[in-house]
Protein backbone atom coordinates (compact mmCIF):
# COMPACT_ATOMS: atom_id res chain seq x y z
CA UNK A 1 0.00 0.00 0.00
CA UNK A 2 2.44 2.48 0.71
CA UNK A 3 4.71 1.56 -1.98
CA UNK A 4 1.92 2.07 -4.42
CA UNK A 5 1.61 5.25 -2.81
CA UNK A 6 4.86 6.61 -3.09
CA UNK A 7 4.84 5.58 -6.43
CA UNK A 8 1.60 7.14 -7.28
CA UNK A 9 2.84 10.43 -5.46
CA UNK A 10 5.87 10.27 -7.76
CA UNK A 11 4.26 10.16 -11.04
CA UNK A 12 1.89 13.00 -9.93
CA UNK A 13 5.33 15.12 -9.04
CA UNK A 14 6.59 14.20 -12.45
CA UNK A 15 3.81 15.53 -14.19
CA UNK A 16 3.21 18.39 -12.70
CA UNK A 17 6.83 19.29 -13.33
CA UNK A 18 6.61 18.21 -17.01
CA UNK A 19 3.54 20.45 -17.24
CA UNK A 20 4.68 24.00 -15.82
CA UNK A 21 6.94 25.91 -18.17
CA UNK A 22 10.89 26.51 -17.01
CA UNK A 23 11.33 30.50 -17.00
CA UNK A 24 12.89 31.04 -20.43
CA UNK A 25 16.60 32.68 -19.96
CA UNK A 26 17.28 36.38 -20.70
CA UNK A 27 17.96 37.66 -24.26
CA UNK A 28 21.71 38.47 -24.41
CA UNK A 29 22.23 42.20 -26.22
CA UNK A 30 25.95 42.93 -26.64
CA UNK A 31 26.23 47.07 -26.64
CA UNK A 32 29.79 48.93 -27.28
CA UNK A 33 30.09 52.17 -26.63
CA UNK A 34 32.44 55.31 -25.98
CA UNK A 35 33.12 55.42 -22.58
CA UNK A 36 30.51 52.88 -20.96
CA UNK A 37 32.53 49.75 -19.34
CA UNK A 38 31.68 47.05 -16.97
CA UNK A 39 34.53 48.08 -14.69
CA UNK A 40 33.00 51.69 -13.74
CA UNK A 41 30.04 50.81 -11.22
CA UNK A 42 27.49 53.57 -12.51
CA UNK A 43 27.72 52.51 -15.79
CA UNK A 44 27.02 48.84 -14.84
CA UNK A 45 24.06 50.36 -12.28
CA UNK A 46 22.82 51.96 -14.31
CA UNK A 47 22.66 49.22 -17.20
CA UNK A 48 21.17 46.88 -14.64
CA UNK A 49 18.31 49.54 -13.59
CA UNK A 50 17.40 49.45 -16.93
CA UNK A 51 17.00 45.87 -17.46
CA UNK A 52 14.61 45.87 -14.86
CA UNK A 53 12.80 48.30 -16.16
CA UNK A 54 12.26 46.61 -19.69
CA UNK A 55 11.76 43.49 -17.75
CA UNK A 56 8.85 44.91 -15.25
CA UNK A 57 7.45 45.69 -19.30
CA UNK A 58 7.60 42.08 -20.09
CA UNK A 59 11.20 42.20 -21.92
CA UNK A 60 13.73 40.49 -20.52
CA UNK A 61 17.40 41.45 -21.70
CA UNK A 62 20.70 40.98 -20.41
CA UNK A 63 22.56 43.98 -21.47
CA UNK A 64 26.27 42.53 -21.58
CA UNK A 65 29.08 46.05 -22.17
CA UNK A 66 31.72 45.36 -24.34
CA UNK A 67 34.91 46.85 -23.20
CA UNK A 68 36.64 49.51 -25.58
CA UNK A 69 39.05 52.28 -24.57
CA UNK A 70 38.22 55.35 -24.70
CA UNK A 71 41.31 56.36 -25.97
CA UNK A 72 41.13 55.39 -29.83
CA UNK A 73 37.94 54.04 -29.66
CA UNK A 74 37.31 54.74 -33.31
CA UNK A 75 40.13 52.70 -34.68
CA UNK A 76 39.55 49.93 -31.96
CA UNK A 77 36.07 49.45 -32.57
CA UNK A 78 37.14 49.20 -36.28
CA UNK A 79 39.55 46.60 -35.46
CA UNK A 80 37.13 44.41 -33.54
CA UNK A 81 33.96 44.68 -35.96
CA UNK A 82 36.66 43.44 -39.26
CA UNK A 83 37.68 40.54 -36.80
CA UNK A 84 34.04 39.69 -37.34
CA UNK A 85 33.23 40.10 -33.66
CA UNK A 86 29.97 42.29 -34.06
CA UNK A 87 28.01 43.50 -31.24
CA UNK A 88 23.94 44.33 -31.81
CA UNK A 89 23.96 47.12 -31.05
CA UNK A 90 27.18 49.65 -31.49
CA UNK A 91 28.01 53.30 -30.85
CA UNK A 92 30.16 54.68 -33.67
CA UNK A 93 31.95 58.12 -33.35
CA UNK A 94 33.76 57.55 -36.81
CA UNK A 95 34.18 54.98 -38.97
CA UNK A 96 30.64 54.29 -39.51
CA UNK A 97 30.85 54.53 -43.05
CA UNK A 98 32.80 51.55 -43.89
CA UNK A 99 31.09 49.55 -42.27
CA UNK A 100 27.24 50.87 -43.66
CA UNK A 101 29.47 49.93 -47.30
CA UNK A 102 29.84 46.42 -46.08
CA UNK A 103 25.93 46.30 -45.29
CA UNK A 104 26.56 45.26 -41.62
CA UNK A 105 24.79 48.36 -40.59
CA UNK A 106 20.52 48.12 -40.40
CA UNK A 107 18.28 50.89 -42.14
CA UNK A 108 16.74 52.20 -38.60
CA UNK A 109 14.05 54.39 -40.49
CA UNK A 110 11.44 50.95 -40.02
CA UNK A 111 12.41 50.42 -36.56
CA UNK A 112 11.80 54.03 -35.90
CA UNK A 113 8.83 54.14 -37.42
CA UNK A 114 7.61 51.22 -35.52
CA UNK A 115 8.66 52.86 -32.01
CA UNK A 116 6.39 55.65 -30.75
CA UNK A 117 8.23 57.01 -27.95
CA UNK A 118 12.01 57.13 -30.42
CA UNK A 119 10.01 58.88 -32.62
CA UNK A 120 8.63 61.73 -31.08
CA UNK A 121 11.83 62.19 -29.23
CA UNK A 122 14.15 63.05 -32.74
CA UNK A 123 15.25 66.56 -33.08
CA UNK A 124 14.64 68.33 -36.48
CA UNK A 125 17.99 67.71 -37.84
CA UNK A 126 17.53 63.64 -36.52
CA UNK A 127 15.02 63.75 -38.77
CA UNK A 128 16.67 65.06 -41.81
CA UNK A 129 19.98 63.12 -41.69
CA UNK A 130 18.01 59.59 -41.09
CA UNK A 131 16.31 60.12 -44.68
CA UNK A 132 20.44 60.77 -46.21
CA UNK A 133 22.09 57.93 -43.54
CA UNK A 134 19.32 55.88 -42.10
CA UNK A 135 21.81 53.52 -40.29
CA UNK A 136 23.13 55.74 -37.46
CA UNK A 137 21.41 57.57 -34.18
CA UNK A 138 22.34 60.75 -31.92
CA UNK A 139 19.39 61.98 -30.47
CA UNK A 140 21.17 65.16 -29.41
CA UNK A 141 20.10 69.02 -29.90
CA UNK A 142 23.43 69.77 -32.94
CA UNK A 143 26.16 72.09 -31.76
CA UNK A 144 25.42 75.65 -32.80
CA UNK A 145 27.27 77.93 -30.83
CA UNK A 146 25.85 81.02 -29.31
CA UNK A 147 27.30 83.76 -27.68
CA UNK A 148 27.11 85.02 -23.78
CA UNK A 149 27.83 87.71 -21.78
CA UNK A 150 28.45 87.49 -17.90
CA UNK A 151 25.28 89.73 -16.86
CA UNK A 152 26.80 91.81 -14.28
CA UNK A 153 28.27 93.14 -17.43
CA UNK A 154 25.93 93.38 -19.44
CA UNK A 155 23.91 95.50 -16.52
CA UNK A 156 26.98 97.94 -16.49
CA UNK A 157 27.07 98.68 -19.86
CA UNK A 158 23.39 100.00 -19.85
CA UNK A 159 22.33 99.11 -23.23
CA UNK A 160 19.91 96.77 -24.73
CA UNK A 161 21.48 93.33 -26.24
CA UNK A 162 22.14 93.95 -29.70
CA UNK A 163 19.65 92.91 -32.47
CA UNK A 164 21.57 93.66 -35.66
CA UNK A 165 24.92 93.13 -37.34
CA UNK A 166 25.50 96.76 -36.53
CA UNK A 167 24.39 96.72 -32.97
CA UNK A 168 26.84 93.73 -32.35
CA UNK A 169 29.48 96.28 -33.89
CA UNK A 170 28.52 98.88 -31.33
CA UNK A 171 27.96 96.21 -28.70
CA UNK A 172 31.98 94.96 -29.02
CA UNK A 173 32.99 98.50 -29.04
CA UNK A 174 31.10 99.53 -25.68
CA UNK A 175 32.44 96.81 -24.38
CA UNK A 176 36.22 97.38 -25.30
CA UNK A 177 35.74 101.31 -24.37
CA UNK A 178 34.17 100.43 -21.05
CA UNK A 179 36.37 99.49 -17.80
CA UNK A 180 34.41 96.67 -16.74
CA UNK A 181 36.93 94.64 -15.15
CA UNK A 182 37.33 97.93 -12.94
CA UNK A 183 40.79 97.99 -13.05
CA UNK A 184 41.21 101.71 -14.22
CA UNK A 185 42.54 101.00 -18.07
CA UNK A 186 39.54 101.40 -20.37
CA UNK A 187 40.21 99.69 -24.04
CA UNK A 188 41.58 96.64 -22.65
CA UNK A 189 39.06 94.24 -23.19
CA UNK A 190 38.36 92.47 -26.55
CA UNK A 191 34.52 92.35 -27.37
CA UNK A 192 34.73 88.95 -28.44
CA UNK A 193 36.92 85.96 -28.85
CA UNK A 194 36.95 82.79 -30.39
CA UNK A 195 39.68 79.56 -30.68
CA UNK A 196 41.29 78.46 -33.63
CA UNK A 197 39.23 79.68 -36.39
CA UNK A 198 35.96 81.74 -36.91
CA UNK A 199 33.44 79.03 -37.03
CA UNK A 200 32.02 80.40 -33.30
CA UNK A 201 31.41 83.89 -35.06
CA UNK A 202 29.84 82.02 -38.56
CA UNK A 203 27.87 80.16 -36.11
CA UNK A 204 25.38 83.45 -35.71
CA UNK A 205 26.58 85.52 -38.55
CA UNK A 206 26.56 83.42 -41.63
CA UNK A 207 22.67 83.69 -42.33
CA UNK A 208 22.47 87.83 -41.45
CA UNK A 209 25.54 88.10 -44.11
CA UNK A 210 23.18 85.97 -46.38
CA UNK A 211 25.37 82.87 -46.41
CA UNK A 212 22.53 80.49 -46.73
CA UNK A 213 24.21 77.17 -47.19
CA UNK A 214 27.52 75.65 -48.21
CA UNK A 215 26.70 76.00 -51.43
CA UNK A 216 25.14 78.53 -52.99
CA UNK A 217 24.23 80.30 -56.49
CA UNK A 218 26.72 82.35 -57.80
CA UNK A 219 25.57 85.24 -60.52
CA UNK A 220 25.44 82.65 -63.38
CA UNK A 221 22.97 80.68 -61.73
CA UNK A 222 25.90 77.77 -61.14
CA UNK A 223 26.39 76.64 -57.80
CA UNK A 224 29.43 76.76 -55.64
CA UNK A 225 30.68 76.93 -52.66
CA UNK A 226 29.75 79.81 -50.26
CA UNK A 227 33.21 80.54 -49.24
CA UNK A 228 34.03 82.01 -52.52
CA UNK A 229 30.84 84.38 -52.85
CA UNK A 230 30.31 87.99 -52.13
CA UNK A 231 28.22 87.25 -49.06
CA UNK A 232 31.68 85.48 -47.94
CA UNK A 233 33.67 88.22 -48.50
CA UNK A 234 31.38 90.71 -47.11
CA UNK A 235 31.52 88.92 -43.61
CA UNK A 236 35.42 87.88 -43.76
CA UNK A 237 35.87 92.27 -45.01
CA UNK A 238 33.74 92.97 -41.23
CA UNK A 239 35.73 90.72 -39.35
CA UNK A 240 38.94 92.15 -40.67
CA UNK A 241 37.36 95.52 -39.64
CA UNK A 242 36.61 94.41 -35.52
CA UNK A 243 39.78 92.69 -35.37
CA UNK A 244 41.59 96.36 -36.86
CA UNK A 245 39.21 98.42 -34.30
CA UNK A 246 40.35 95.60 -31.53
CA UNK A 247 36.72 94.38 -31.70
CA UNK A 248 37.91 90.70 -31.89
CA UNK A 249 40.83 88.77 -30.94
CA UNK A 250 43.39 88.57 -33.93
CA UNK A 251 45.16 85.82 -31.74
CA UNK A 252 42.38 83.77 -32.48
CA UNK A 253 44.18 81.47 -34.55
CA UNK A 254 46.50 80.11 -31.90
CA UNK A 255 44.31 79.95 -29.19
CA UNK A 256 42.75 77.07 -28.11
CA UNK A 257 39.74 76.44 -25.91
CA UNK A 258 41.00 76.92 -22.67
CA UNK A 259 42.90 79.87 -23.39
CA UNK A 260 39.76 81.21 -24.87
CA UNK A 261 38.08 80.41 -21.90
CA UNK A 262 41.07 81.85 -19.69
CA UNK A 263 40.46 85.24 -21.32
CA UNK A 264 36.70 85.28 -20.78
CA UNK A 265 37.16 84.26 -16.65
CA UNK A 266 39.91 87.01 -16.39
CA UNK A 267 37.65 89.57 -17.90
CA UNK A 268 40.22 89.99 -21.16
CA UNK A 269 37.26 89.54 -23.47
CA UNK A 270 33.70 90.04 -22.81
CA UNK A 271 31.70 87.84 -25.51
CA UNK A 272 32.43 83.73 -25.94
CA UNK A 273 30.35 81.40 -27.63
CA UNK A 274 29.52 78.18 -26.35
CA UNK A 275 28.40 75.28 -28.44
CA UNK A 276 25.70 73.76 -26.27
CA UNK A 277 23.56 74.70 -23.35
CA UNK A 278 25.70 72.50 -21.56
CA UNK A 279 28.94 74.50 -22.22
CA UNK A 280 27.14 77.57 -21.68
CA UNK A 281 26.72 76.01 -17.73
CA UNK A 282 30.30 74.68 -17.28
CA UNK A 283 31.12 78.28 -18.40
CA UNK A 284 29.09 79.60 -15.70
CA UNK A 285 30.31 77.34 -12.92
CA UNK A 286 34.22 77.89 -14.29
CA UNK A 287 33.34 82.11 -14.03
CA UNK A 288 31.47 81.67 -10.39
CA UNK A 289 34.60 79.75 -9.21
CA UNK A 290 37.11 82.33 -10.70
CA UNK A 291 35.16 85.58 -8.88
CA UNK A 292 33.60 83.71 -5.79
CA UNK A 293 32.99 87.15 -4.57
CA UNK A 294 30.52 87.76 -7.02
CA UNK A 295 27.17 85.90 -7.92
CA UNK A 296 27.93 85.75 -11.43
CA UNK A 297 25.62 84.65 -13.84
CA UNK A 298 25.43 84.31 -17.65
CA UNK A 299 23.35 86.29 -20.45
CA UNK A 300 22.61 84.80 -23.65
CA UNK A 301 22.86 87.08 -26.61
CA UNK A 302 20.31 87.03 -29.61
CA UNK A 303 20.65 85.88 -32.86
CA UNK A 304 21.29 88.57 -35.30
CA UNK A 305 19.57 90.45 -37.99
CA UNK A 306 21.54 91.23 -41.08
CA UNK A 307 21.64 91.81 -44.94
CA UNK A 308 20.79 88.49 -45.78
CA UNK A 309 18.78 87.63 -42.89
CA UNK A 310 18.76 85.83 -39.88
CA UNK A 311 18.98 82.46 -37.80
CA UNK A 312 21.54 79.98 -36.74
CA UNK A 313 24.08 78.91 -39.33
CA UNK A 314 22.16 75.54 -41.57
CA UNK A 315 22.70 72.38 -39.79
CA UNK A 316 24.73 69.88 -42.05
CA UNK A 317 22.07 66.94 -42.65
CA UNK A 318 24.28 64.65 -44.97
CA UNK A 319 24.48 61.81 -42.01
CA UNK A 320 25.26 61.82 -38.01
CA UNK A 321 29.05 61.87 -37.59
CA UNK A 322 28.15 59.73 -34.47
CA UNK A 323 25.55 57.58 -33.07
CA UNK A 324 24.29 54.03 -32.36
CA UNK A 325 23.60 51.38 -35.03
CA UNK A 326 21.81 48.09 -35.07
CA UNK A 327 23.81 45.07 -36.63
CA UNK A 328 22.27 43.45 -39.78
CA UNK A 329 23.80 40.31 -37.72
CA UNK A 330 21.93 40.90 -34.73
CA UNK A 331 19.33 37.76 -34.14
CA UNK A 332 17.74 40.46 -31.37
CA UNK A 333 16.98 43.58 -33.80
CA UNK A 334 13.57 43.56 -31.98
CA UNK A 335 14.80 43.42 -28.64
CA UNK A 336 17.36 46.17 -29.16
CA UNK A 337 14.71 48.12 -30.91
CA UNK A 338 12.22 47.95 -27.63
CA UNK A 339 16.25 49.09 -25.68
CA UNK A 340 16.29 52.08 -27.85
CA UNK A 341 12.60 52.77 -28.17
CA UNK A 342 12.49 52.57 -23.94
CA UNK A 343 15.52 55.05 -23.54
CA UNK A 344 13.95 57.66 -25.20
CA UNK A 345 10.45 57.51 -23.20
CA UNK A 346 10.14 58.66 -20.01
CA UNK A 347 10.79 56.42 -17.43
CA UNK A 348 13.97 55.77 -19.51
CA UNK A 349 14.87 59.58 -19.74
CA UNK A 350 14.15 60.22 -16.23
CA UNK A 351 17.12 57.05 -15.78
CA UNK A 352 19.23 58.32 -18.38
CA UNK A 353 19.30 62.24 -17.99
CA UNK A 354 18.50 62.60 -14.12
CA UNK A 355 21.04 60.03 -12.63
CA UNK A 356 20.17 58.34 -9.74
CA UNK A 357 18.21 59.34 -7.05
CA UNK A 358 20.26 60.12 -3.60
CA UNK A 359 23.39 60.54 -5.86
CA UNK A 360 22.91 62.94 -8.85
CA UNK A 361 18.66 64.37 -7.18
CA UNK A 362 16.58 63.83 -4.37
CA UNK A 363 13.06 63.86 -4.44
CA UNK A 364 10.84 65.19 -1.46
CA UNK A 365 7.24 64.24 -2.28
CA UNK A 366 6.78 65.53 -5.50
CA UNK A 367 9.86 68.12 -5.46
CA UNK A 368 13.13 67.09 -7.42
CA UNK A 369 16.50 69.01 -6.26
CA UNK A 370 19.91 68.51 -7.86
CA UNK A 371 23.04 68.09 -6.26
CA UNK A 372 26.51 69.18 -7.08
CA UNK A 373 26.88 65.51 -8.87
CA UNK A 374 24.52 66.08 -11.40
CA UNK A 375 27.33 68.33 -12.95
CA UNK A 376 29.39 65.10 -14.00
CA UNK A 377 26.54 63.09 -14.75
CA UNK A 378 25.32 62.88 -18.39
CA UNK A 379 22.99 60.12 -20.02
CA UNK A 380 24.58 57.56 -22.04
CA UNK A 381 21.52 56.91 -24.79
CA UNK A 382 19.66 59.59 -25.40
CA UNK A 383 18.98 63.59 -24.82
CA UNK A 384 15.28 63.78 -26.18
CA UNK A 385 14.28 66.46 -27.68
CA UNK A 386 10.68 66.10 -26.09
CA UNK A 387 11.76 65.01 -22.55
CA UNK A 388 10.69 67.76 -19.74
CA UNK A 389 12.64 66.89 -16.99
CA UNK A 390 10.88 67.37 -12.97
CA UNK A 391 13.41 69.94 -11.89
CA UNK A 392 15.78 72.36 -14.69
CA UNK A 393 19.28 72.60 -13.82
CA UNK A 394 19.89 74.49 -16.61
CA UNK A 395 21.07 78.35 -16.64
CA UNK A 396 18.14 80.60 -18.69
CA UNK A 397 20.49 80.88 -21.04
CA UNK A 398 21.25 77.55 -21.44
CA UNK A 399 17.42 77.20 -22.04
CA UNK A 400 17.12 79.91 -24.07
CA UNK A 401 20.25 78.19 -26.56
CA UNK A 402 18.33 75.02 -26.97
CA UNK A 403 15.15 77.12 -28.02
CA UNK A 404 17.30 78.90 -30.36
CA UNK A 405 18.44 75.60 -31.78
CA UNK A 406 14.90 74.91 -32.78
CA UNK A 407 13.77 78.23 -33.38
CA UNK A 408 16.50 78.53 -36.14
CA UNK A 409 16.92 75.24 -37.29
CA UNK A 410 18.16 75.13 -41.28
CA UNK A 411 19.02 72.56 -42.77
CA UNK A 412 22.10 73.03 -45.00
CA UNK A 413 22.48 71.41 -48.58
CA UNK A 414 26.24 69.71 -47.74
CA UNK A 415 26.56 65.89 -48.88
CA UNK A 416 28.76 63.39 -47.98
CA UNK A 417 31.68 63.24 -50.17
CA UNK A 418 33.43 60.06 -52.26
CA UNK A 419 36.76 59.17 -50.69
CA UNK A 420 38.53 60.45 -53.21
CA UNK A 421 37.94 63.96 -52.78
CA UNK A 422 38.93 63.62 -49.03
CA UNK A 423 42.87 65.34 -50.75
CA UNK A 424 40.97 68.25 -52.59
CA UNK A 425 38.73 69.05 -49.41
CA UNK A 426 42.12 69.07 -46.60
CA UNK A 427 43.58 71.35 -49.23
CA UNK A 428 41.44 73.90 -50.12
CA UNK A 429 39.73 74.20 -46.09
CA UNK A 430 43.59 74.68 -45.51
CA UNK A 431 43.58 77.84 -48.16
CA UNK A 432 40.50 79.04 -46.95
CA UNK A 433 41.70 79.12 -42.80
CA UNK A 434 45.30 80.49 -43.82
CA UNK A 435 43.46 83.38 -46.03
CA UNK A 436 40.49 84.37 -43.35
CA UNK A 437 43.47 84.65 -41.75
CA UNK A 438 45.56 86.78 -43.10
CA UNK A 439 42.39 88.95 -43.95
CA UNK A 440 41.89 89.59 -40.76
CA UNK A 441 44.97 89.91 -38.91
CA UNK A 442 45.77 93.03 -41.74
CA UNK A 443 48.63 90.88 -43.29
CA UNK A 444 46.57 90.85 -46.37
CA UNK A 445 43.96 93.27 -47.71
CA UNK A 446 40.50 92.88 -48.78
CA UNK A 447 41.25 93.60 -52.29
CA UNK A 448 43.25 90.75 -52.71
CA UNK A 449 40.16 88.65 -52.21
CA UNK A 450 40.51 87.55 -55.85
CA UNK A 451 44.14 86.21 -55.50
CA UNK A 452 42.30 83.34 -52.65
CA UNK A 453 39.56 82.72 -54.90
CA UNK A 454 41.88 81.64 -57.16
CA UNK A 455 44.42 79.97 -54.79
CA UNK A 456 41.32 78.13 -53.57
CA UNK A 457 40.32 76.67 -57.20
CA UNK A 458 43.70 75.99 -57.86
CA UNK A 459 43.61 73.62 -54.82
CA UNK A 460 41.18 71.32 -55.76
CA UNK A 461 38.25 73.94 -55.39
CA UNK A 462 36.56 73.66 -59.21
CA UNK A 463 36.85 70.10 -59.28
CA UNK A 464 34.65 70.03 -56.00
CA UNK A 465 32.35 72.93 -57.44
CA UNK A 466 31.92 70.59 -60.72
CA UNK A 467 31.04 67.34 -58.41
CA UNK A 468 28.65 69.41 -56.46
CA UNK A 469 26.76 70.43 -59.57
CA UNK A 470 26.23 67.02 -60.23
CA UNK A 471 24.56 66.41 -56.75
CA UNK A 472 22.78 69.76 -56.41
CA UNK A 473 21.36 69.81 -60.18
CA UNK A 474 19.69 66.36 -59.63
Amino acid sequence: MLKSLLLTTTALALSLSLAVPAFADPTVIRLVSKDLLSTNPPDVAHIERIEAALKAQGTDLDIQIVDLPSSGYADALGVMLLSGDIPDLIYFQGGDTKMADQGILEDLNPWIEKSPNLKAALWPHNTERLKNYPYLLYVYPPRAPQPVIRKDWLDKLGIAPPQTVDEYEAFFKAIHDADLDGDGTPGNTFGVTTADNTNELDSIFNQAFGITGTWMKDAGGEWVSSRITDQEKAKITWYAKLAAEGLYDKEYVTSKFDVKEDKFYTGKAGVIFGSSAEVIDIYGGKMRQAHPETPIELALLPIPKGPGGQGLAATDVSKESRGFAIATTSQHKEEVAKLLDFMASPEGQMLDRMGFEGEEYTKSGDTYTVTDKMSTWYARFFAAANFVPPVEWKSAAAQESLKNITTWFKPDNAFVWPADYAADLDATENVYRAWVYKFISGEASMDQWDAFVAEWKAAGGDRLNEYARTKLNG
